[in-house]
């Protein structure tokens, strides 16, 4: 993988933390950091995506249905981030733009690597498991019983 293929990756992946993480998290995040002042280039604003599902998982391409998300852009010095986060959650969209443009900059993303998206991308798996974990418990088994008749 190339390096600019991994850093696409993992810019990607930040994003992804970001966007789940609860509001109150990322605005604890921004507060600690010695963030300078950020401009937004786009201001949140709320709209609509449309999902779109496969048949089977593999099939043909179907619209699943729509999904209210709401974008940011904001600028800190020479770094542009963006945040887009699921429902009308304006503030959550600028925390999410605000700190993917703070983790642009060599300086300060090992730090925010290391103090903030590590622990919510490890949080956010715990849930997952125990997710998981809770619906294996209530999987129930069903099998036939073929009947022997010629």
């Amino acid at each position: 993988m190339t390096v600019q293929a991994e850093s696409h990756e993992t810019r990607k992946r930040w994003l992804a933390v970001l966007a789940r993480a609860p509001r109150e998290q990322l605005e604890h995040a921004v507060s600690r950091s010695d963030a300078p002042p950020h401009a937004l280039v786009r201001a949140p604003e709320c709209g609509m995506l449309m999902l779109r599902g496969r048949v089977g998982g593999t099939g043909d391409a179907f619209n699943f249905g729509e999904a209210t998300v709401t974008r940011c852009a904001a600028r800190i010095a020479d770094f542009l981030g963006v945040g887009y986060v699921l429902g009308r959650d304006r503030r959550h969209a600028e925390l999410v733009a605000v700190l993917d443009a703070l983790l642009q900059d060599p300086a300060r993303q090992p730090r925010l690597l290391a103090e903030v998206v590590e622990p919510l991308a490890r949080e956010q798996e715990a849930a997952r498991t125990a997710r998981s974990r809770e619906a294996a418990a209530s999987r129930v088994e069903f099998f036939t019983m073929v009947r022997g008749e010629a």
